[in-house]
């Protein structure tokens, strides 16, 4: 299923052959500058680029004696290249391939997922325009607090999601660093224009201080910013889900033709891509947790971190690519109910008014604390099926005492809650303008 709605190239990335060649590309760019220094004759560089041959079978084959991978896969070249093979890995350690390899990989890997990011700001957008007006109850506490719009709702969401893109692209910065600092990170054997030569070649930058490897909390911030993204994914799911129950029903997941909710039992429309994406996301938040254990490793190096990464690595950015790709399409795609969202804005007859009808009588001049009581003992008298608040409190001593019928009427209006929308969408969206399109009163798919 994930193999489905993930971008081909987010795979690519993470396919073995692709990794020998970013290896192969390190090894050549180490030579040509191994040239410049007057290490390697002129043309060494040109000449294994052309011979060089990846042969995956072989590579596993030899690493079955080795057990060491870039031994293995440098041995294996030995069968294409020819005398020029001894200028490879001159000076170098396996990390120094392995390390800045991996922060190319990742780098790919994030600029595919900041793609799918652009792609659900757009439909975030769209959405918040669309329902800007489209007034429901917000809840706090799963409780019915104050009238909101749905727009909003898409807006906040947005919002986050921007600050994700600006994370990530802050992460990406953090990770495209390479390193041929050698054996203990002290260039013992190849001076740091090496290494400066072959990360700019390769679109890095170099590690300004490195040991074996590169510092593992680079990988834990990017884990981590992964994980983040997908706690953001799954509090959109499981605001749908809640959305979604019967009896709320104020959105749903679009439920194609000839699917299926239920083996059991015919009518069940269930929040599925919800469910999914709510449970992808423990498993990305669980990797950056290795991530983050990975960071510790012994004096200059130990390689309890590299089984680790060949896991979470592809497992986390080929999730995100996935999550993102759900999401995306089950908010462009999301059904909406403007006449559900109305009903159940009136389901407590009015108590949802009562912060502004408390404000008005202390703007009136009434004491606060009796101001409270008043409206609380309403309430409470409505809410225990005595009535409506409104009809209530115009019938109260003390509420009358103060607020004519209109001035009580005026407290329930619920376009009252959306006057500063503007205001906000400005500094959401910017100063450009779009006119939110009319919703059907049963129900808009987006």
């Amino acid at each position: 299923m994930i193999e489905r709605y993930t971008r081909p190239q987010m795979k690519a990335i993470w396919d073995l052959n692709h990794k020998y060649e970013i290896w192969l590309e390190v090894e050549l760019q180490a030579c040509a500058a191994f040239e410049l220094a007057k290490q390697a004759p002129h043309g060494t560089a040109a000449k294994i680029r052309k011979k060089a041959k990846i042969d995956v079978e072989r590579i596993a084959e030899i690493e079955k004696v080795t057990k060491h991978d870039v031994i293995a896969f440098l041995e294996s070249l030995m069968d294409t290249v020819g005398p020029e093979h001894r200028f490879l890995h001159m000076g170098l350690t396996s990390s120094d391939i392995v390390d800045t390899s991996l922060a190319i990989q990742m780098t790919e890997a994030l600029d595919l997922i900041l793609r799918g990011v652009d792609e659900l700001l757009v439909v975030l957008k769209q959405q918040a325009l669309r329902y800007k007006n489209q007034i429901m109850v917000g809840r706090s506490h799963g409780i019915h607090g104050e009238p909101i719009s749905f727009g909003l709702k898409m807006a906040l969401w947005y919002e986050e999601v921007r600050r994700h893109q600006a994370r990530l692209r802050q992460v990406r910065n953090e990770i495209a660093v390479g390193k041929l600092s050698g054996a203990m990170g002290t260039f013992a054997h190849q001076g740091p224009d090496i290494e400066e030569y072959v990360c700019d070649k390769l679109g890095l930058k170099a590690d300004p201080v490195s040991n074996q490897v590169v510092q593992r909390d680079r990988h834990a911030f990017y884990a981590t910013a992964l994980a983040l993204l997908a706690a953001s994914i799954e509090k959109f799911a499981t605001e749908i889900r809640h959305l979604q129950r019967t009896e709320v029903l104020e959105a749903e997941e679009f439920f194609s033709e000839g699917q299926k909710g239920s083996s059991a039992m015919p009518h069940k429309r269930n929040p599925i891509v919800s469910e999914n994406l709510c449970g992808l996301a423990r498993v990305v938040r669980a990797n950056s947790v290795a991530a983050m254990e990975n960071v510790a490793l012994w004096h200059e190096r130990d390689i309890s971190h590299s089984s680790v990464e060949r896991v979470i690595m592809p497992d986390s950015t080929i999730l995100i690519d996935y999550m993102l790709a759900k999401v995306t399409d089950l908010i462009k795609h999301l059904v909406v109910y403007p006449d559900r969202m109305r009903q159940n804005l009136e389901l407590t007859g009015g108590l949802i008014y009562s912060q502004r009808l408390l404000l008005t009588l202390v703007e009136k001049g009434a004491q606060r604390k009796e101001s409270y009581e008043a409206v609380q003992r309403n309430a409470m008298a409505s809410w225990r099926g005595g009535g409506g608040l409104q009809e209530l409190v115009g019938k109260d001593p003390f509420i009358s005492a103060h607020l004519t019928k209109s001035e009580i009427a005026v407290c329930f209006n619920p376009q009252h809650y959306l006057r500063h929308l503007d205001q906000i969408y400005r500094r959401v969206f910017g100063r450009s303008r779009q006119r939110s399109p009319d919703i059907s009163a049963k129900g808009a798919r987006s």
